[in-house]
């Protein structure tokens, strides 16, 4: 269809690009969309005029003529919220920014229904016209041409309406009354406590409203299975469905024409009057297929299906789909733990838990860097939790190769379950979810980047909830595996059982050595979401979204609730845990800049112990088979649950992240002191060296170990040796670990800095989102270093800027910070760094690569927790 091919081009238009365009603040120039003549296939909305219903007096249908005047309502774009719509037209500005949204806006603007309203010009009759509404937040009565059509129920309880019979030449006027939203009593979204909720809960559409032009016949879907001959691939086999409708009251003879793969594919179809049937044509047998991987396992090749329906020998509808080759198989282990075997490898699933924009705003160019960010940082996957997104997201993570596990969200209407959900449900509710899980599944049924669904988050459906979904799975060709939900919780309900997915915690801060335990959420089984919660962004990320009161209580009053951090009560609306872990271990911050540089630290080491822990344990007697971080990314500026900050600035969380999953790493473990070598590609590696070094807070040696010869088997783990307790060393020192390949080239280098006063978690006084410590590790020393100078050159030449520092000090400095700013000084964002956050001892140097939109000469801005700060120019190349 012609709208598939307009997102197509869209998405490669983003893989191409690292701008960042923010949401547009400018109204549509035309809000009348143009069907031209002879078009068949879906055209979507093109913009909206919206207004308060308290503010409109008229009926809808009235509303829904083309004579009536909307010039004064506001203009928004074909996908908008009521409060995307207000900040686009400037009625509340720097929302986001301290506490605006609390404070300056007008709630009383959301408990009242809202009115949508656009026109659409056709300039011939169709024998069939569909209207198509993805679902609307909450509900909306939807009117055309004076004419009430009916209601859509829910965000993701998509709708047809055939409008042919009121369809005209010329002008036709369209209007939806969109009602309130709560998600404690309506299917829509909630934020439950990853962040403050949009204050108009998300009423309105998020998603295109198209209208479907064809002829006597419709193909109203179309999808592709495939079975891959494993091991080796020799073949595939695909088996094209086509779902097609009569939309006469008279018997039609269809002859259905397409390729799938590059095969033709033909069939004769007799349809009864009004009938919808699901076609499903004769195997094809493809040999030698291009097969799509998990981006670090191989490449993502797509294929594609393409349909024509000809009725009485001429074109009545036409469609068309991409699709990729892949086996996917996710059952319980011997240990009853979840796992994914992807064309028949077991995979450790490494993912982030996703937000979308706290307004639901398309912004394509923001979701191809944040997919490149999850790429960067050695992720495979993304859990979905409620939030699933718009077509171009699916498409992205297709062309990327990441794994994706959508699934509905916890505690709201979507799941009353757990007693602390939303209202119960009645008779009239099981309808608007099982159409909502018919409509997402046939959304989603043919992107080879989605691996499962998940019908339940924080508990598994009851029995008869559970059934009927899987009906509607099964009415629409779902092809992969349904999980009941992301927790252990709600027992091995039929009929699909136990979840074997574990979701104990933690969401606040543990120490480093937490994830090496065998209890909870430490790092064995398969966890449906967990990390150590608070993660502070950068400094000018800090400036920017909190006010000044708020930026002295984050350092100076770290229990006093933060607007920016999570929602509700203890323990996510302060930093209390975390700051005074940060105040135990690194010492007592002395200013703003001192509580985000030590934070800085505090993240990196947090996120690599979760990641390595996870890593090392892959191939142990239970084995860690997959985890969600929770969560990847935030809704809105936040003080919580992310690896990279909300205008896309990656700091010290980012690059623990991305150091942790190198595909061949080197790293310690804080529970036995093992060094060990991880591999996470296929690829097999061997004749490697490995290095570890011991050093005081000062810099002397005081150990080095090494030993050659190892080989890893891909993926896989090599134990290389085990470092002695430390004796007779400061209370703060280093270890410092060194991978070579045969040549002597380093293959990986990981620094951590340690306590001769370990942490001790308190297991036995274990809440459901923290294990408490007995005694604190001693990291204080990193405040006593001496300031280190550094030498820095820095080229730049369209969209790369290399940089290069030398430590030209006598002392360690354990994380070399590099920013790049524009001419203005502003932080030049998203940026894909080769490393940050290094460590370099005395007279080392290192050179990194940063990939950005094309800047003429960045600057480089140099810092760190001792690290005499410094600006530098590029040179320009």
């Amino acid at each position: 269809m012609s709208s598939l091919r307009v997102r197509v081009a869209l998405v490669l238009a983003v893989l191409l690009t690292f701008s960042l365009a923010q949401p547009s603040t400018a109204a549509p120039a035309d809000l009348v969309t143009t069907l031209s003549e002879a078009e068949s296939g879906n055209t979507a909305i093109s913009g909206w005029q919206i207004q308060s219903s308290a503010q409109v007096s008229a009926t809808g249908e009235e509303i829904s003529q083309s004579r009536y005047d909307g010039s004064r309502w506001y203009r928004v774009g074909p996908r908008s919220t009521v409060l995307a719509g207000l900040v686009q037209n400037g009625r509340y500005p720097n929302l986001f920014h301290g506490t605006n949204m609390r404070d300056n806006v007008n709630r009383a603007d959301f408990q009242v229904p809202w009115w949508y309203r656009t026109e659409f010009h056709v300039r011939d009759r169709s024998p069939n016209t569909v209207l198509k509404i993805p679902g609307v937040t909450s509900r909306g009565e939807v009117f055309l041409n004076g004419t009430k059509l009916g209601d859509v129920v829910g965000t993701y309880n998509a709708r047809d309406f055939d409008i042919s019979s009121l369809v005209k030449p010329g002008r036709n006027a369209l209007a939806i009354k969109v009602a309130p939203a709560d998600p404690q009593k309506h299917f829509t979204i909630s934020w439950i406590d990853w962040a403050q909720p949009a204050p108009d809960n998300n009423m309105g559409l998020f998603r295109d409203v198209e209208i479907a032009r064809g002829g006597a016949v419709s193909l109203v879907g179309a999808y592709v299975h495939t079975k891959l001959a494993l091991p080796g691939f020799e073949t595939a086999e695909l088996k094209a469905f086509a779902e097609v409708r009569n939309n006469t009251a008279a018997p039609q003879t269809v002859a259905l024409q397409g390729e799938v793969a590059s095969r033709r594919l033909n069939q004769v179809v007799q349809l009864n009057a009004g009938e919808t049937r699901t076609v499903a044509f004769a195997p094809e047998t493809l040999r030698n297929p291009r097969v799509w991987w998990p981006y670090q396992y191989g490449e993502q090749p797509l294929y594609r299906l393409d349909l024509t329906a000809r009725v009485n020998g001429r074109t009545s509808d036409r469609t068309g789909t991409t699709f990729g080759i892949r086996d996917v198989v996710s059952n319980l282990n011997a240990k009853g733990d979840r796992q994914f075997i992807v064309n028949g490898k077991q995979i450790q699933i490494r993912g982030g838990g996703w937000a979308s924009d706290l307004l639901l705003r398309t912004q394509p160019d923001r979701l191809g860097a944040q997919l490149r960010y999850t790429r960067d940082m050695g992720l495979n996957a993304i859990r979905l939790e409620g939030k699933l997104e718009t077509p171009e997201f699916y498409e992205l993570a297709d062309r990327l190769g990441i794994m994706l596990l959508p699934g509905w969200e916890c505690c709201d209407k979507w799941e009353p379950w757990t007693g602390w959900g939303g209202e119960a449900w009645t008779p009239e509710d099981y309808p608007i979810a099982q159409g909502s899980l018919n409509a997402q599944a046939r959304f989603l049924r043919n992107h080879p980047s989605v691996i499962a669904f998940l019908i339940g988050s924080d508990i598994s459906p009851p029995e008869d909830v559970q059934r009927m979904y899987l009906g509607e799975f099964e009415k629409v060709g779902w092809p992969n595996p349904v999980l009941p939900a992301a927790s252990l919780n709600g027992g091995p309900q039929p009929p699909l059982g136990p979840s074997g997915s574990k979701m104990e915690g933690p969401y606040d801060w543990v120490p480093p050595v937490y994830w090496y335990g065998d209890k909870l959420g430490a790092a064995f089984g398969f966890a449906g979401e967990l990390s150590a919660g608070h993660s502070i962004p950068a400094l000018d990320t800090v400036k920017g979204m909190l006010n000044a009161t708020e930026q002295e209580q984050l350092w100076r009053e770290p229990a006093t609730p933060q607007f920016h951090t999570g929602r509700g009560n203890e323990p996510f609306n302060n930093l209390r845990l975390f700051s005074t872990a940060l105040a135990e271990r690194y010492g007592t911050p002395t200013s703003l800049a001192d509580y985000v540089d030590k934070a800085q630290l505090a993240n990196y080491e947090q996120v690599r112990a979760q990641f390595e822990a996870n890593a090392r344990r892959m191939t142990a007697e239970r084995p860690a088979t997959g985890f969600i971080y929770w969560m990847l990314n935030n809704a809105w500026p936040s003080l919580n649950w992310h690896l990279y900050s909300y205008d896309l600035n990656p700091a010290g969380a980012y690059f623990g992240a991305k150091k942790a999953n190198e595909s061949i790493h080197i790293q310690y473990s804080y529970d036995d002191r093992s060094v060990v070598i991880v591999g996470q590609s296929p690829k097999k590696a061997d004749k490697l060296t490995a290095l570890a070094e011991v050093y005081t807070i000062d810099g002397k040696l005081v150990r080095s170990q090494t030993k050659s010869g190892i080989s890893v088997s891909l993926p896989g783990v090599a134990e290389v040796f085990t470092l002695p307790e430390p004796q007779n060393l400061s209370s703060t020192y280093f270890v410092r670990l060194k991978l070579t390949d045969a040549q002597g080239k380093d293959i990986s280098k990981n620094t951590y800095w340690l306590s001769s006063k370990p942490d001790v978690p308190d297991w036995d006084n274990s809440q459901w989102y923290y294990t408490p410590v007995s005694q604190f590790a001693d990291l204080k020393g990193l405040s006593t270093l001496p300031k280190a100078s550094v030498d820095v050159r820095a080229r730049s030449h369209g969209d790369k800027t290399t940089v290069t520092v030398r430590n030209t000090s006598t002392t360690i400095i354990p994380a070399v910070q590099l920013t790049l700013r524009k001419a203005d000084g502003s932080q030049l964002l998203p940026v894909t760094w080769s490393d940050n956050y290094v460590a370099l001892w005395p007279g080392e140097s290192i050179t990194v690569q940063a990939s950005h939109e094309p800047t003429r000469r960045p600057t480089v801005d140099v810092g760190g927790i001792n690290v005499a700060s410094q600006k530098l120019a590029a040179a320009e190349e």
